[in-house]
């Protein structure tokens, strides 16, 4: 399927966002480990989510947890510590996922883990059973999901955990996100160092748990807003906290210097209300940023750079190979249909400093991946009737995506 996209001049509309993905798959992990009868509420309703809900609640032996990457590592873990036997398995592009880091490090930690097919990749066959605990020492630029995972276990082993990271830590506030999560269900777990994490043996108490929504899926209205450059223009997103502990809720900054500003309906910062975001000018003339901590932002803000011809150096973006594409190859690929030369430097960084080349206006193809789609999707702006190929991939985190952007005013037509 190939979607025709084609913006509006102007944008005035109130959005309902989805429920922060993020939130929603700690707090299921963390609410079957303490042994919770229902579910935390306002669940995102995106396909990561709902794979982890379908295993919780059917107890499969055959786990299919399809493209979701947060779902492999998390219920990885969580299956190490839980009794019974599973074969936890995904998608092709999952199989050639590496997960090696996180299973030596559960089988450090006495878990039985053994791969069914490729070593160092999914599917794996898992024989869940108590865990003694104890130090461990894993690298801190891997992804932060092994690192959530292995965190979200401590309270329930018998000694407790002690993680130590070594080296550069990357998307540091997924981890503390984890923390504040753990924190909620009653688990004691702290940073002790610099590079120590410690929980306790302290278990995790059932709660009540509302989740709130998604700062992710709010970059995009961002990215659209920035693009327009539209005074008249303005966008109400609902459910969004001030002082929100997602990482990616530090984009309002980011786009305060590319022209958003964000106003929020009242001074309470930590509950949920609405935020508007209203286009101001900007004459940035360049934007350099470390994304290490929020690399899930870098193709949002790749297009909109370019299409605000802002030229950029992008750092800290070395995971980025390992999402659900490449993403460091596809951005650079699919910005080049545009005219754009994006420079892809030491596998870690992302330049564009200006050169543009011709521009082949091709379908935009999104490797699976629904940040591709929606990042791109802002790019319709400056390219009316930019098409899009298989744009149901949004599903994986925003499944109304299309449908607001329509609320939005925007022509999305199938082609």
């Amino acid at each position: 399927m190939t979607y025709k996209i084609t913006a509006p001049s102007s944008i005035d509309t109130n959005i309902k966002l989805p429920a922060s993905k993020s939130i929603s798959n700690r707090a299921l992990v963390i609410s079957a480990l303490a042994g919770a009868k229902s579910m935390p509420e306002n669940l995102s309703n995106c396909d990561d989510t709902e794979v982890i809900v379908k295993a919780l609640r059917d107890n499969p032996y055959e786990i299919d947890i399809r493209a979701a990457g947060t779902a492999m590592r998390f219920m990885t873990a969580y299956l190490a510590v839980t009794p019974g036997e599973h074969i936890i398995t995904g998608t092709e592009r999952m199989k050639h996922r590496p997960i090696k880091v996180l299973v030596d490090a559960l089988r450090y930690l006495g878990a039985k883990i053994e791969y069914v097919g490729e070593e160092g990749f999914p599917p794996l066959k898992i024989r869940g059973k108590a865990l003694s605990g104890g130090r461990l020492s894993i690298p801190g630029n891997v992804s932060s999901q092994f690192i959530s995972a292995l965190l979200m276990i401590g309270p329930v082993l018998r000694g407790g955990l002690e993680l130590q990271l070594t080296g550069d830590i990357v998307s540091r506030p997924y981890i503390d996100l984890t923390l504040h999560t753990m924190h909620d269900y009653g688990a004691k777990v702290e940073w002790t160092d610099v590079d120590t994490i410690v929980a306790e043996p302290s278990g995790y108490r059932e709660r009540q748990f509302i989740i709130e929504n998604d700062w992710s899926a709010a970059s995009y209205w961002y990215e659209m807003l920035a693009i327009l450059g539209d005074l008249r223009s303005k966008v109400t997103l609902s459910g969004l906290i001030d002082a929100s502990r997602q990482g990616d809720s530090g984009l309002r900054y980011l786009f305060s210097m590319l022209g958003v500003k964000t106003m929020f309906k009242d001074n309470i910062k930590t509950e949920p209300t609405e935020a508007t975001l209203k286009p101001l000018l900007s004459m940035l003339p360049k934007l350099d940023f470390d994304f290490s901590a929020q690399p899930d932002l870098t193709q949002t803000f790749v297009v909109t750079c370019a299409m605000m011809n802002i030229p950029f150096h992008f750092t800290g973006l070395s995971t980025l190979r390992i999402k659900e594409t490449d993403r460091m190859e596809a951005i650079v690929k699919e910005m080049r249909k545009l005219g754009y030369v994006i420079k892809d430097v030491n596998d870690s960084e992302l330049i564009w400093d200006g050169e543009m080349c011709e521009a082949t206006m091709e379908p935009i193809d999104t490797y699976e991946d629904h940040r591709m789609a929606m990042a791109f999707s802002a790019a319709s702006i400056k390219f009316p009737g930019l098409m899009i190929n298989d744009p149901g991939v949004v599903t994986k985190s925003y499944p109304d995506f299309w449908e607001h952007l329509k609320q939005a005013g925007f022509k999305v037509e199938e082609v």
